[in-house]
């Protein structure tokens, strides 16, 4: 990323990236509701995506407890359906350097296993990443989903997720937290806040007590059992680092596993 200055005086931060068209795409259904600072996309051409330039600042907790009740407001917009992508978004997209399918399913269970469990599994373990014994947990796994989801998930609708919500994703500037470089897509709302756990974040406890209030003020409370079920939310993540970094994510992935089967 590179920051340019337009005649104007704007500064803008340019981005050349393959999936420019998804991002941009998922910048856009994100903001479209003023629940969470979304930087304004100006201008995205194939692989080049330009969007206001948010100078970075000290997260504070004020701007950490706004974010998690916006991020729960933003949750509840609600999605077409489970695994379908933003408005005009492509159905190949991404995460990170990691290729993703968007693709609408009927239920989260079936989606999760099929477009955000197990191709990073067969990937992994092609590539040697995962051993075959690790492979094999995963998939077991992801055989018990549905059972593990958890009491009311029948009840939970398809959330509008950012969908890479770790923490270098949730961007401090102008006293304010904001969303950047989305893999947007319809999910589980407990994917994004399994991420946003996944190596920690500023204020995180400000964050999630701030979401689980607003959720609850919606009519829309988390289910009973959300904090136990983070492992299962985590395999994608997990399985996705495996693909692209490998080392030590692989035991990881296999422990989140194991967590999940316990679940069910």
């Amino acid at each position: 990323m590179r920051v340019e200055e337009l005649p104007d005086g704007r500064r803008v931060a340019v981005k050349h990236d393959p999936s420019a068209q998804a991002e941009a795409a998922g910048l856009r259904w994100l903001a479209e509701s003023g629940d969470v600072a979304v930087p304004e996309v100006y201008a995205v051409d194939d692989d080049v995506l330009r969007t206001e330039y948010l100078p970075p600042s000290a997260p504070t907790e004020s701007a950490a407890r706004e974010f998690g009740a916006g991020l729960a407001a933003l949750h509840l917009r609600g999605a077409d359906a489970f695994g379908s992508p933003p408005p005009g978004g492509p159905a190949e997209a991404w995460i990170g350097r990691a290729r993703m399918r968007n693709e609408p399913h009927d239920d989260w269970p079936t989606f999760y296993a099929e477009l955000r469990v197990e191709p990073y599994v067969r990937q992994a373990r092609d590539s040697g990443s995962l051993t075959a014994g690790q492979a094999s947990v995963i998939s077991r796994a992801c055989e018990v989903i549905r059972d593990a989801s958890g009491p009311d998930s029948a009840d939970e609708p398809p959330a509008r997720l950012h969908g890479d919500l770790w923490s270098g994703n949730v961007h401090f500037s102008r006293g304010r937290a904001w969303l950047i470089d989305p893999a947007a897509h319809g999910g589980h709302r407990e994917t994004d806040l399994a991420m946003l756990q996944l190596f920690g974040a500023p204020h995180l406890t400000v964050i999630l007590e701030a979401y689980a209030d607003a959720a609850a003020a919606a009519g829309a409370p988390l289910a009973d059992g959300w904090a136990e079920r983070t492992p299962m939310h985590q395999l994608f993540p997990l399985l996705v680092h495996t693909v692209l970094f490998g080392g030590g994510y692989a035991a990881r992935a296999e422990a989140a596993a194991r967590r999940t089967l316990a679940l069910a």
